[in-house]
């Protein structure tokens, strides 16, 4: 079966909750939410707080302004909608999730990672679980002062300066003992064994738990590559193989050809195909529409990189560049930075793609800008 690019592109974004009726007329409501949960099934977690954290802009994105509190009711309030692990990098996936990334935990790595912790700071782990059994959730600052840990260690990484109680969270984070009970308002993860908050979790095999992440991984793409498939939970070529070859046996999965698309690409059975998409809207840069690079370069002609980290003199586009969304195209960026004293959404530079300057374009894009601003709390907007 032969697929156009434009089709292949709707059918992506469709996928990811764009197609039409997917955001409400009215207010969203935690019914709202929790569909794009149920559709997109993993949000990144990122710090940076330029214009709101990462987690929060990819719901803004389908259903429009909503009160965030409800995506922080989803995470901390039982029966949770919503639990942090790793998954595609640091993430918020569905509860149901968690057991299918379990085969993680054990991993040579994660193994490693305990045995050179215990090496250096021999009972640190043990005294980590034994205070957190007995007490609420607990910041990492604050198992410090319970267990009277010197906060101070030697600066190694650029990122980083961590005690050996925040490390040993971590560990035990990634290993699975641990998980984070919510988050602060300073970010903080708030942590607690696995068992306090999900209480007991299926023990799935590890076959049939790769399996389930690729047949997840397929809806939420839609259409894409194997490449797709695996990144969206970040499965190895090995781990997502057998999974990719039973759906397409099941016909789950039909074997397509897109046009510029190098590789098998597979399109998901039951996939919406619209005939035409109306989004308007700002991407996270950690939004799953663009995380990975070259199926953004594939679909939509986009090369986007994050410039961040990148020093200023030698950023193209800007600091916190967020993708424009505009019917089933990506048709420019903007570099914007929530002022919150002035409370005004500054937008620094547009920058649009080649032919897509148009007037509806500008209008649709003025249209967003006020929106983001009205969802921040923010009294006015500036374009640059």
């Amino acid at each position: 079966m032969r697929i156009s690019r434009d089709r292949a592109r709707r059918i992506a974004l469709a996928a990811q909750g764009f197609e039409p009726g997917f955001a409400p007329r009215g207010t969203p409501t935690m019914r709202h939410v929790q569909k794009v949960i149920d559709r997109v099934r993993v949000l990144q977690v990122d710090s940076v707080n330029v214009v709101a954290r990462s987690q929060y802009l990819p719901v803004f994105s389908r259903i429009g302004p909503y009160d965030q509190a409800l995506l922080d009711r989803a995470r901390d309030t039982a029966p949770r909608r919503l639990v942090e692990t790793w998954a595609h990098e640091a993430s918020l996936v569905p509860p149901q999730v968690w057991p299918l990334l379990r085969y993680r935990h054990g991993s040579e790595r994660n193994l490693g990672r305990v045995a050179s912790f215990e090496a250096r700071h021999p009972g640190m782990l043990d005294r980590i679980r034994s205070e957190l059994a007995t007490v609420p959730p607990v910041t990492a600052r604050e198992l410090e002062v319970a267990l009277e840990h010197d906060q101070v260690v030697e600066k190694t990484h650029w990122g980083w300066n961590w005690s050996a109680v925040k490390e040993g969270l971590e560990i035990l984070f990634r290993v699975g003992e641990v998980t984070s009970a919510g988050r602060t308002q300073q970010f903080e993860r708030r942590y607690a064994p696995t068992s306090a908050v999900l209480g007991e979790t299926p023990d799935i095999g590890a076959d049939a738990a790769l399996a389930e992440l690729v047949r997840q991984s397929a809806r939420a793409v839609g259409i894409g590559t194997a490449r797709c498939l695996r990144d969206y939970s970040r499965l190895s070529t090995a781990e997502a193989a057998p999974g990719i070859a039973a759906l397409c046996e099941s016909g789950e999965l039909l074997e397509v050809d897109v046009p510029g698309w190098s590789g098998p690409v597979y399109l998901h059975a039951d996939a919406r195909r619209p005939r035409e998409l109306a989004a308007r809207t700002l991407l996270s840069p950690f939004d799953p529409v663009v995380w990975q690079r070259e199926r953004a370069e594939a679909l939509f002609d986009f090369r986007y990189r994050i410039e961040i980290y990148t020093p200023k003199h030698k950023r193209v586009h800007g600091y916190y560049v967020l993708p424009f969304l505009y019917g089933d195209r990506i048709v420019g960026r903007c570099d914007v930075k929530a002022d919150r004293p002035g409370s005004t959404l500054l937008v620094h530079s547009i920058d649009w793609e080649p032919g897509a300057r148009t007037p509806d374009a500008e209008v649709a894009l003025e249209q967003t800008v006020a929106s983001m601003a009205g969802w921040l709390d923010l009294a006015a907007y500036r374009l640059g």
